[in-house]
């Protein structure tokens, strides 16, 4: 059957033509359906032209609703319908709880009141169809971060240093108060559960150095990779090179930086490290409290970054150190480190801070300076993978009054969430949970 966009409606009379001597009386028809629904385009509400709508067929009333939501803030008070008939009809109108309004094909509406009720009536008056008209608008900013604190205290306050990190779909945090350590597990950051005490690490063992490729955690020292399943039970391997740091699990390896006639990238190959060629100046490289991101960049390239912390020699660095793999790139098996602040030296020395990829962005949260001054409670943000970086907009991201400005916390993201764990400030050490999320981030 034809389809007719509806321009006018109201009683139709019926239309008659003649042919010579001879007169047809065009017979009306008896359908009463709505094919398609929109909203006239607005200058004022950009995105309401845009939203699209499904016309759902039912027994007794029909549905026309939105799966994508109208953008924030698109007012629906003084709307222009526009209504696509499979035939045109006798009669329509919309009706809420308290109002009725035969439609004329330029009419302003108010699309708030619901219910909204659209019922057709067909040429021949002989069928009626009545649909419900649902539009829904998104209730909340897009580019709003939402942060809540999800527990105030994984366990009671001490100066322990602390590392969080995801075991088999489980947080794990292993702390340390310098003589003994302590492991947590909880699958939601809400509830936790004290695990013990572990077995199988040296004394003095970072806890801030340990790495997990999400079933497996790694920590170096000296000679020897320490491994765990569990966080509990720890295995000693003795390997051909003396570790300086275990430093990220990216591009499906573990990567440890070693004393091999100099610092050099070596990769874990399941009993040893193997150096991958990569090496770096002496004393350029951190070893204690910097930060790894790992993340796809614009080209499609994978990525990794290795970012402030202290070298050896205790210097604290500037450092944004770019791991990036072609499989174009025939040296070191397609693997090249390339050492940013040399190119963009303004970036000051930080340690202690966290950076996560979210949203198509870094985000890097808390750290001090050299000379301990901490950041603030600001979250950094970069655009373009590193090089440069900015305050993020504080009406839209900002972390929640009762959050201090800290160093050596831990952020994750899980399930589009942003997680941060713990930290320290100039006072005190915390073992406290926060979640933040952007609301569209999985719109």
């Amino acid at each position: 059957m034809k389809r007719y966009s509806y321009i006018i409606i109201g009683l139709l009379a019926a239309l008659v033509t003649a042919c010579d001597t001879n007169t047809t009386t065009t017979a009306k028809s008896s359908v009463a359906q709505l094919t398609a629904f929109s909203f006239a385009k607005n200058d004022t509400m950009p995105g309401l032209a845009k939203a699209v709508f499904t016309v759902e067929e039912r027994l007794d009333t029909g549905l026309v609703w939105n799966k994508d939501s109208i953008q924030y803030g698109t007012r629906l008070e003084k709307v222009v319908p526009r209504f696509v008939f499979a035939s045109t009809p006798g009669s329509a109108y919309l009706r809420t709880a308290d109002t009725l309004c035969i439609l004329t094909g330029y009419d302003t509406l108010d699309f708030t009141k619901t219910p909204i009720y659209l019922t057709i009536r067909s040429q021949d008056g002989s069928t009626t169809k009545t649909y419900e008209i649902r539009p829904t608008v998104h209730t909340k900013d897009p580019d709003l971060y939402e942060w809540t604190q999800l527990k105030d205290a994984i366990y009671l306050l001490d100066d322990s240093e602390q590392r969080v990190l995801e075991l088999d779909k489980r947080f794990v945090m292993v702390k340390s108060n310098g003589y003994e350590l302590d492991v947590f597990s909880s699958e939601d950051g809400i509830d936790w559960t004290h695990l013990g005490e572990p077995t199988g690490l040296p004394d003095g063992t970072g806890v801030r150095q340990i790495i997990s490729n999400g079933d497996t955690l790694f920590y170096g020292k000296d000679k020897y990779v320490y491994t765990s399943t569990d966080g509990l039970l720890w295995t000693a391997h003795s390997v051909s090179y003396p570790v300086s740091t275990m430093v990220l699990y990216w591009n499906k390896r573990v990567w440890a930086m070693v004393d091999n006639n100099g610092q050099e990238l070596a990769l874990w190959n399941g009993t040893d490290l193997e150096p991958s060629g990569l090496k770096t100046s002496e004393n350029d490289f951190p070893v204690s409290d910097f930060a790894t991101v790992c993340f796809h960049s614009a080209s499609g390239r994978e990525r990794a970054m290795i970012m402030g912390g202290f070298a050896e020699n205790g210097r604290a660095l500037n450092s944004r150190w770019n791991l990036e793999y072609s499989r174009h790139t025939p040296e070191n098996n397609g693997y090249r480190l390339q050492e940013f602040s040399v190119d963009r030296p303004a970036f000051k020395a930080l340690t202690g801070i966290s950076v996560i990829w979210y949203n198509n962005r870094l985000l890097m949260f808390g750290g001090v300076d050299a000379d301990m001054k901490y950041q603030g409670r600001d979250i950094l943000i970069s655009t373009d993978e590193g090089l440069n970086w900015t305050a993020a907009d504080t009406t839209k991201n900002k972390l929640p009054e009762v959050y201090t400005a800290r160093q050596k916390q831990t952020a994750l993201v899980r399930d589009n969430y942003i997680y941060l764990f713990g930290g320290q400030d100039a006072y005190a050490t915390y073992s406290d949970v926060y979640r933040g999320k952007l609301n569209s981030i999985d719109w």
